[in-house]
């Protein structure tokens, strides 16, 4: 009897301890539910507020601009013709065709018009769609005629609104890579603080809205958000088809919108070469190499050579079957810009007197000092890259290729999309240092690259260990507090004076050249055919709709021959050549600036009639040195002789139009 009580006990003890431990085993499952429902109640709330915040951000930032755009001109209140005055330069043409085809009766006569368009270039038909970068003027303009829309709002508006919406949309996408890098949407907080605290070194939008580089960058920054999204490992494939889609129509949008898009498409190209080249791209992303070290490095360095080598020789061999000469000044600007030989053509000297065009000055770092952008930007482009090249050397040294367990990696990794925003900054940086104008590829991205990694774990966690401070939660204190920190320096520092650069009003003003306008649409044919400057035809085309001998958009090798050949109203030539010159373009009339021919902006070497006189053979005015080579010309400078009036000016050109700053005259048809 009591052997059995004994085992009933047992039975009875082992029953209650299963018992207890399912009870424990479901108490820990609904634990576990119960953290990953947090987890992902606290996510959904993250990405909700992170998004919210972008697109407020975005929308702020939009009306920013807009705000500072109407303060700066009074836009609202001035006429139509100094709305139209104050698009300076290529802005100007490319909003005429916005103009033109608005003023079309149909949609399909604006578009002949466009394709067979004879006022831009006088005695030439040119097909604008082919030969300009328009196609969102002529997007724009379908959709004003197509959206009920005309009662409400004028043209022009919707034009600059269209423009600063995609500011928006721009500074969302600076914020979205940021936060995708960084795994947090403060860093993206940041990034588009920055962006605005840096507009001067960020954007030209509020001063120059028609830009080519206005319309193109917020779809190269949704471009790359989306290639940094892609490079992620373990992508689903929905997602990873729906960011293949993104990257292509932006990478598409992008390359209509901008004539500069061929060199930014190069420069991604090396990025993404070299990352394939060190393999630091995912797996399935891209080629395993094998080897040893050197033998690694040598086929890198073979495969750059091979590709490098190819690229010219098919750009050369197309170019000569198929004679274009497009780019032509670019190679020439390029090859004297870089020390390779001075030059004397008058295009590449143009370009290289330009300050757009020019070394990145360095008050512009100055700039972004005063803002704390460059300082973190520089410990975080140093940081990571010293982890870059750790990792590549690793990755190259390895004959095997990586591997997940390998002891090295677990040490030392750095993320591919990492990986590509450090080589898509450090690239862009030399493009920027070497050429002013294409900062704003530059300092966005700064924003972007320096505030992901401020509030980067990975950052943090790296540089902890190497100071052996290593800490999670120091990590977390530092990825949190440091950024907040930041931001709060921001907003004490430039809040006030964003408040009062939005309360300061000022108006455009500009008389002089509102008087010529005005006088060329009441006092000359409709069919007269202009002659001037580049920057001046442009808002003669806009204004007046009178044709044109030349014209800013300067990517053709015909309009660079033309433009050379008006210029000579600055150069030393007596007035029957430039009548003849002028004649054989069809010109009517000719435009004369006294900015230009007595100009004192440029140092001397780079004024216009100094380019004209080198490229003539002539000596420049002024004391200073000149080449023994160039020998004085026969003639006095026409710009300045011709005010005179004198007999044989006389005879070929008859004043019809003066005031302080511009004098026309009309061109005599005798030979």
């Amino acid at each position: 009897m009591i052997s059995i009580r004994q085992r009933k006990g047992v039975k009875t003890t082992e029953v209650s301890e299963d018992h207890a431990a399912q009870e424990e085993n479901v108490k820990l499952e609904n634990k576990l539910l119960s953290g990953c429902s947090s987890t992902r109640l606290w996510k959904t709330l993250s990405f909700t507020v992170g998004g919210t915040i972008a697109l407020c951000v975005g929308l702020l930032t939009s009306v920013y601009l807009a705000t500072l755009h109407e303060n700066d001109l009074w836009f609202s209140n001035i006429k139509e013709v100094e709305r139209e005055i104050s698009f300076r330069t290529e802005c100007g043409l490319y909003y005429s065709y916005y103009k033109q085809m608005l003023q079309a009766p149909t949609l399909t006569e604006g578009f002949h018009g466009l394709m067979y368009d004879n006022k831009t270039e006088s005695m030439r038909t040119i097909n604008l769609l082919q030969r300009m970068n328009i196609y969102q003027e002529v997007f724009l303009s379908i959709l004003y005629r197509v959206l009920p829309i005309q009662k409400y709002l004028e043209p022009v508006y919707f034009y600059i609104y269209t423009l600063f919406g995609l500011q928006a949309i721009y500074v969302t996408a600076l914020y979205t890579t940021s936060w995708l890098l960084s795994g947090t949407w403060l860093s993206g907080l940041l990034a588009a603080v920055w962006y605005v605290t840096n507009r001067t070194d960020t954007t030209r939008v509020e001063f120059t809205v028609p830009l080519r580089e206005n319309w193109a960058l917020p779809f190269f920054a949704i471009q790359v958000a989306a290639v940094t999204y892609f490079l992620r490992p373990n992508l689903r494939p929905r997602s990873e088809r729906l960011t293949l889609l993104t990257i292509f129509v932006s990478t598409f949008l992008f390359s209509l919108a901008w004539q500069f898009n061929q060199f930014v498409m190069l420069v991604q190209a090396l990025v993404l070469f070299s990352l394939d080249s060190l393999d630091m791209l995912p797996a399935s992303k891209k080629n395993l190499k094998t080897g040893n070290f050197l033998n690694r490095l040598g086929k890198l360095l073979l495969h750059v050579f091979v590709v490098l080598c190819l690229t010219l020789f098919l750009n050369n061999v197309i170019k000569k079957i198929l004679n274009l000469k497009s780019d032509e000044h670019i190679f020439k600007f390029l090859k004297a810009k870089f020390g390779f030989g001075a030059t004397r053509d008058f295009d590449a000297n143009l370009y290289l007197c330009e300050e757009a065009f020019g070394l990145l000055p360095l008050n512009t770092l100055e700039r972004l000092a005063d803002t704390l952008l460059f300082y973190i930007y520089v410990f975080v482009l140093c940081v990571t890259a010293a982890a870059a090249l750790a990792v590549a050397f690793h990755n190259l040294s390895d004959p095997i290729g990586r591997s997940v367990g390998n002891v090295a990696r677990r040490t030392l990794s750095l993320k591919p999309e990492t990986a590509y925003n450090l080589m898509h900054t450090i690239l862009f940086g030399f493009l920027a240092l070497s050429t002013m104008r294409m900062k704003y590829l530059w300092t966005s991205h700064m924003c972007v690259f320096a505030s992901s990694g401020v509030c980067s774990a990975e950052l943090w966690e790296l540089l902890l260990k190497l100071i052996h401070l290593y800490n999670p939660k120091r990590i977390w204190v530092l990825r949190y507090s440091v950024p907040v920190l930041v931001l709060l320096y921001l907003c004490y520092k430039f809040w006030p004076e964003m408040m009062d650069e939005l309360s300061e009003l000022r108006e455009f003003y500009d008389p002089d050249t509102v008087e010529l306008m005005s006088w060329i649409n009441s006092h000359t044919p409709g069919k007269a055919v202009f002659a001037g400057s580049m920057q001046l035809l442009a808002g003669v085309k806009l204004c007046t709709g009178r044709a044109l001998t030349n014209h800013p958009h300067y990517e053709d090798s015909g309009l660079r021959e033309r433009t050379r050949a008006v210029y000579q109203i600055y150069a030393k030539r007596p007035p029957e050549e430039v009548h003849t010159l002028l004649r054989a373009l069809g010109a009517d009339y000719v435009i004369l600036e006294d900015s230009i021919c007595y100009e004192r902006r440029h140092p001397r070497g780079c004024r216009l009639r100094d380019l004209l006189d080198v490229a003539n053979g002539h000596v420049m005015d002024g004391p200073g040195e000149n080449d023994p080579d160039l020998k004085p010309a026969d003639h006095p400078r026409f710009c300045e002789e011709i005010r005179r009036d004198l007999p044989p000016y006389r005879a070929f050109f008859t004043r019809v139009f003066q005031n302080k700053t511009f004098h026309v005259y009309r061109l005599s048809r005798n030979k």
